[in-house]
């Protein structure tokens, strides 16, 4: 007996849905070069299917990949999405984890931040480690693509799918914003100390994007830590700040006389928002929009086009600006590590 038609397509189908099958797994198994930002070549015979992540704007980027499936452990501070990830064990920070908790998982790679302590001990260990510290847009997008090689996830299919859903949300935010928005004077504070984000961090860059002018200039680099005074002397329009502890707002020496305090032209981030506007990651076109509505409710009337302290070049009284004007440390951990000050 002679096969119908329609046993003809559905034997056609099933052999072309088992070529694609064996087509995948194919591609699965190939081998992964890539190098990190250690600038070491990593090399693994297939595509890790046990990943721990000890920085959450990398477990982030994973999951973004729709590979969370493969991650079995992360660092206290991922916690996005919690669906899944608030379900996985939890090893500790992300610059000082527990390595005896890391190697009981058996992963296949590890990934961490640049600044991360225990690279050295878990490669002594026999632990192939991946470091990856994502700092401006441009290596947001880098490191996407790195993350979708080591997974073996075509960028096509991946990490520019991704990166164009990202980019096309910062610029739909940016397009939101009234007139009266435009062109005020932004001061975000990450972290207490105070650490600020600079024009060349890339929650710097996301401010440009959105059209407004940030008071601390990229020559004082990403994150720098700044005496309270700078701030009162730029006096900005608009104050925005990262607070995921919640910690009962201090006001620093000389704020109250800033028009930003006294017109109530202040956003205080809470845990869910902090998280999502300091981590460079998948999350940075939510980001976008969460810093536009803030623009959007404190805007002044009337936005002065108020200029930098000194033309530019902030100065005090008889102090050089790389002397006394900021109080110079250690720029912030650039990813959510564990540091107080971190960000990714």
């Amino acid at each position: 007996m002679k096969p119908t038609p329609v046993r003809r397509i559905l034997w056609v189908i099933a052999i072309l849905l088992l070529l694609g099958l064996l087509m995948a797994g194919l591609a699965r198994a190939q081998p992964v070069h890539i190098k990190d930002d250690k600038g070491r070549e990593v090399s693994l015979p297939r595509p890790p299917q046990r990943i721990v992540s000890l920085l959450p704007s990398l477990t982030e980027s994973v999951c973004a990949l729709d590979q969370c499936h493969r991650l079995v452990g992360v660092d206290r501070y991922s916690n996005w999405p919690e669906a899944v990830v608030g379900k996985l064990p939890k090893v500790g920070g992300g610059l000082d984890p527990s390595i005896e908790a890391v190697v009981a998982l058996k992963p296949d790679v590890v990934l961490m931040s640049v600044s991360s302590r225990a690279s050295d001990r878990l490669e002594a260990l026999g632990v192939q480690v991946v470091q990856l510290e994502p700092k401006t847009h441009a290596d947001v997008r880098r490191v996407l693509g790195v993350v979708s090689d080591l997974l073996g996830v075509p960028r096509s299919e991946g990490s520019d799918r991704l990166w164009r859903v990202i980019d096309a949300g910062v610029l739909a935010a940016a397009q939101s914003l009234p007139p009266k928005a435009k062109n005020v004077r932004v001061y975000f504070e990450v972290s207490r100390g105070p650490y600020a984000a600079g024009e060349s961090s890339f929650i710097g860059e996301t401010l440009t994007r959105l059209g407004v002018r940030n008071v601390v200039p990229a020559s004082l680099g990403p994150f720098p830590r700044l005496n309270p005074e700078f701030v009162v002397r730029a006096n900005p329009d608009i104050i925005m700040i990262g607070n995921r502890s919640m910690q009962a707002m201090v006001p620093y020496p000389g704020w109250a006389s800033m028009r930003a305090i006294r017109d109530n032209r202040l956003c205080v981030f809470g845990p869910g928002d902090s998280d999502v506007v300091v981590r460079p990651g998948p999350r940075m076109a939510e980001a976008a929009r969460i810093m536009a509505k803030c623009l959007v409710e404190k805007a002044p009337p009337e936005s002065p086009a108020a200029p930098s302290p000194s033309g530019g070049r902030t100065q005090w009284p008889g102090k050089a600006s790389s002397t006394g004007a900021l109080s110079r440390a250690a720029p912030v951990a650039p990813a959510d590590s564990s540091a107080s000050v971190a960000v990714n």
